[in-house]
């Protein structure tokens, strides 16, 4: 869904067009407020700003379908009166008995157009029985043939497009009547969507011939571009199960917006120049259409997350304290109001991880250790596994002197860190810089991986340094 907005809104903003949001909830049982406010969300973090849809208004509102019922109840009589639409008294029983019929048959298995001519008495006999009808949309018996803006030229056979529900016995509209009447009513000229919706395309093509001849539409059908799959795992299909899908999961694990959209717009259309890192701002200025691969795409998370990380090597550091802050509070290592010391600290670390960090929630565990211990933050814990494979009594020595040298620094500055410590262990122990800093990087950070070492002594100041490295001692 992202990645298809995103090209939309780009093909909108490179031609000077008009980005249409539109919410598609006619789906009672699975359409919900928390659905709405989440779909508003994720488009307003992605920065994709539209021109006319919710909250923003338009000459064609309202831009909800739950809203906008009584217009397809409308549509829907003028089809039925004009016998571009019939009543369907097919039960889902007798349907899949004539489908298994067909393929017996080696037929096509669509609908067959039973009740496409039912008598007075055939109708009054269905309700007598109590059957309540769908309204079904009669196709023409004409191929259909449209210019693909991805795809060129493509044709569906009459045989393979039969006669299609568009509301249900129970009233609700489908997708293939409300898409459409709101296509010809909010005047779109271009859509570009999803490869899985290519063989609705016949279907809206007849429904807008339709509409024009009971004078709903005016003007030209759109334009369709349909994208290529995203291929995952195996070579399949990217479903919504999978996890590479969430959008929750990019947001939790603090994926940026432009490092995501970024690495979106990649599959299946190319920047040109063998240009692979752009902002979307960027995209739509070149963007084009014809330019998008037919091809199914494959996603590649440790591309994405690659691509993110490029992007977070970009941020000013203010700019990176301001978007990581978030997630260092939800993790408990910051408060939920930060102090003003606390903030400095983390201005100053920043630079230290923003080469090494891939995604934000990433620096949590590498600036945590600056934090621990202090107001409103969790107590300082070496990793027990980490304490186990570098912690060993062959490390007590090398910690100790780690501690007589740091005790006589009178100016605590990363140079004068760096300069005792290596005096002490590599000069005086003979270590190797492993055997040496490793010891000191888990007793201070907990960790083996950290930011660099004589930097971060530095920043968490010489008392708590010594208390760490004293604690681990005993």
């Amino acid at each position: 869904m992202i990645r298809t907005a995103l090209f939309n809104w780009a093909y909108a903003r490179h031609t000077g067009g008009t980005f249409v949001f539109r919410i598609e909830d006619t789906d009672i049982a699975r359409d919900s407020e928390q659905s709405y406010s989440d779909l508003l969300d994720a488009l307003r973090w992605l920065g994709l700003d539209w021109d006319e849809g919710p909250e923003i208004g338009g000459p064609h509102g309202p831009y909800r379908q739950s809203e906008r019922m009584d217009i397809y109840r409308e549509i829907a009589d003028k089809l039925l009166a004009s016998g571009h639409a019939y009543h369907c008294y097919c039960s889902q029983d007798e349907l899949e008995e004539r489908r298994e019929a067909a393929r017996a048959a080696s037929k096509t298995p669509g609908y067959d157009g039973a009740c496409r001519k039912l008598s007075a008495d055939q109708v009054a006999a269905y309700k007598a029985q109590d059957r309540a009808p769908v309204v079904r949309f009669r196709m023409p018996d004409t191929d259909f043939t449209w210019l693909d803006l991805v795809r060129g030229e493509v044709t569906f056979a009459a045989e393979h497009v039969p006669d299609y529900v568009i509301v249900r016995a129970t009233g609700e509209p489908l997708y293939t009547l409300v898409n459409p009447v709101d296509d010809v009513l909010m005047e779109i000229t271009h859509v570009l969507r999803g490869e899985d919706l290519l063989s609705s395309t016949p279907r809206q093509l007849a429904m807008y011939d339709a509409l024009n001849e009971i004078g709903v539409a005016k003007g030209e059908r759109p334009h369709y571009g349909h994208l290529p799959y995203v291929m995952g795992e195996g070579n399949k299909k990217l479903s919504k199960r999978d996890p590479e899908s969430s959008l929750l999961m990019y947001r939790e694990e603090g994926y940026l917006p432009e490092g995501l959209l970024n690495y979106l717009a990649l599959l299946g259309w190319a920047f040109g120049n063998d240009v692979e890192f752009f902002s979307k701002e960027e995209m739509a200025t070149v963007f084009d259409v014809a330019r998008v691969n037919a091809n199914p795409a494959r996603f590649d998370l440790k591309k994405c997350t690659s691509v993110n990380g490029d992007w977070i090597r970009t941020l000013e550091p203010r700019d990176l304290v301001t978007r990581l802050t978030p997630y260092l509070i939800k993790e408990g290592v910051l408060s939920a109001e930060p102090a003003s010391d606390q903030m400095s600290v983390l201005l100053r670390a920043i630079p230290l991880i923003q080469e090494r960090m891939e995604t934000l929630r990433q620096g949590v565990g590498m600036l945590g250790f600056l934090f621990a211990d202090q107001p409103g933050s969790p107590s300082f814990e070496v990793d027990s596994a980490e304490a186990e494979k570098v912690l060993t009594p062959d490390a007590q020595p090398v910690l100790v002197a780690a501690r007589d040298a740091l005790i006589s620094i009178n100016d605590w500055t990363t140079e004068n860190i760096e300069e005792s410590l290596r005096v002490a262990l590599i000069d005086g122990m003979e270590l190797k810089p492993k055997v040496a800093f490793g010891p000191v990087r888990v007793a201070v950070t907990g960790r083996r991986v950290s930011p660099p070492l004589f930097e971060s002594l530095e920043i968490l100041g010489q008392e708590r340094s010594l208390a760490r490295i004293t604690s681990a001692i005993k």
